[in-house]
């Protein structure tokens, strides 16, 4: 079945020294000040951590990590010492990138119950609930293991986390930050866990079943629309794409209406949903093709999103819509020079089938429009191999067309960590989209190909606020999906939201929907 979350999360305002566990971590300084659950185990133990970091056993540089089998005199079985940096630079990118030390360590180790003393750490203009949630998040994604289709798998069951606060007093602010930072994991894991799906499994009627889990005993509301719907839709691109596979097109939407008006215009995410992508007709090369399930990242993402966004109860609308198929090349798929019509009207001349995810979504950019009105329009999608070439797995790239939109973006993705770059988006680029036949090519030719890309998704957009995520670099890595920019999205309506109404309160996660569809699947 597929993962719920990794691990069990607790808060803790127990004393470090008396910590009867597998792991106590904690941190040092590069100066060698130890922190001060630190300073509390190095009483306990006789001084054997300060004897540790006087030797050179660890330097304190940010992010390293020791791991001392045995301190004398404390019940824990073993210490994890992580390095802090210099103190005075350490801030919220600086305490994230610890978290995320501790959790790769740990999870080499396979502990059973661990305690954290990392939220007791001074970050300026931090609260203790952020210490926590952002704890939460970097563990959860450190220990996160994908194994449904194992044999023999490597975990045995949740690791049990306690995350220590400074005392009893801070235990309220502790378990807010632990409700949030669990709601934001949950999201995460889902959407890696979607998104490792081989494309046998993770079909767009998988997708389908998955949203109306999602949708089933909440105030949320799913619509599922069949191929018949969507070619009454003159949804002509997004059909053509489509027509290559035997498996069916889906479009699928999720409404989340959370704002005091449930009327008022919602934010709305696009997602590419493109199950399979061998390239259709323009077939693309055999080596790593396997990695093309990938290509709905962009949907799995916006899951996941609305996943924590139901978790945290946001007060705000929010409107997800997929549109998800496979590209497969056959005796009915698209051909290069063929010319669709899109839901818009305008018409496209399709010289690459293996631009196809630009074609799912300008139908689902028009459709979001008419349909809902949004005051927020944003679609994210593994769109080009040249947003990888420019950006590489760092950022992704943000194309947009309104300034306030891109500064309100760049500043989630520093504050979650999760980050873009913002790209230009000149009118000279659109003469690389004219095409002699219709009323544009799918793709501009070689140079500038994620700008050219976004341009061509620029048509669709109208003049709604819009912006495009090009996570091509992102989604994924070799090991597996990373789960991004779900970070950056949820930083992005979190602050949306509580300009307008206050800070949200986190309910408990439910039950994994995907993991009950997968359960009654009988997998």
């Amino acid at each position: 079945m597929l993962n719920k979350l990794a691990v069990d999360f607790s808060v803790t305002s127990g004393r470090p020294d008396k910590q009867r566990t597998d792991f106590v971590v904690v941190g040092v300084y590069e100066s060698g000040k130890l922190s001060v659950a630190a300073c509390a185990l190095n009483r306990e133990g006789d001084g054997a951590l300060a004897e540790v970091v006087k030797r050179g056993g660890i330097d304190g540089k940010l992010g390293s990590t020791l791991l001392l089998p045995y301190v004398p005199k404390l019940p824990c079985s073993r210490v994890l010492l992580v390095g802090l940096g210099k103190e005075k630079d350490f801030h919220g990118a600086e305490y994230r990138k610890v978290c995320q030390a501790a959790g790769t360590a740990l999870a080499g180790l396979k502990p059973t119950e661990v305690v954290v003393y990392l939220p007791e750490l001074y970050v300026r203009d931090r609260s203790l609930g952020w210490k926590v949630e952002q704890a939460v998040i970097a563990f959860s994604e450190a220990l996160y293991r994908f194994e449904p289709f194992k044999s023999r798998r490597e975990s045995t069951g949740p690791v049990r986390i306690a995350l220590g606060v400074p005392g009893r007093g801070e235990l309220k602010d502790g378990e807010t930050g632990l409700e949030r930072g669990r709601a934001i994991a949950a999201g995460l894991v889902l959407t890696r866990d979607l998104a490792n799906l081989p494309g046998n499994i993770c079909t767009p009627s998988y997708l389908a079943d998955v949203a109306q889990q999602l949708a089933e005993g909440t105030e949320s509301q799913a619509d599922i629309l069949d191929e018949t719907q969507i070619a009454e839709l003159k949804m002509g691109a997004f059909l053509a794409v489509a027509q290559g596979s035997v498996q069916p097109p889906r479009l699928i939407v999720l409404e989340h209406r959370g704002a005091a008006d449930p009327d008022e215009a919602p934010v709305v995410l696009v997602g590419k949903g493109v199950t399979f992508d061998a390239g259709g007709i323009s077939l693309k090369p055999a080596a790593d093709m396997d990695a093309m399930k990938y290509d709905m990242a962009g949907a799995a993402a916006l899951f996941g999103v609305f996943r924590a966004v139901q978790a945290l109860a946001l007060p705000l609308n929010l409107v997800v819509v997929v549109p998800a198929c496979e590209n497969l090349p056959s005796g009915q798929a698209l051909r290069p020079g063929d010319i669709v019509t899109t839901m818009s009207g305008q018409t496209i001349e399709v010289l690459n089938t293996d631009a196809e995810g630009r074609l799912l979504l300008c139908d689902a950019l028009t459709y979001a429009q008419q349909r809902f009105k949004p005051a927020v329009l944003i679609d994210v999608a593994t769109l080009t191999g040249a947003c990888v070439v420019a950006l590489g797995n760092v950022a992704s790239g943000l194309f947009c067309n309104k300034q306030a939109l891109v500064r309100e973006l760049i500043a989630a993705g520093e504050d979650s960590g999760d980050r873009v770059w913002p790209m230009p988006l000149f009118d000279e680029y659109q003469k690389q989209l004219d095409s002699p036949f219709a009323d544009l090519a799918n793709i501009g030719g070689k140079a500038a190909g994620s700008i050219t890309a976004a341009c061509f998704l620029s048509r669709f957009a109208g003049e709604t606020d819009w912006a495009h995520l090009d996570i091509a670099g992102t989604a994924s890595r070799k090991e597996g999906a990373t789960g991004r920019p779900v970070r950056m999205l949820l930083q992005y309506l979190q602050q949306r939201a509580e300009r307008r109404s206050g800070p949200a309160r986190a309910t408990a996660p439910a039950e994994d929907s995907a993991a009950l569809l997968w359960e009654s699947a009988g997998r």
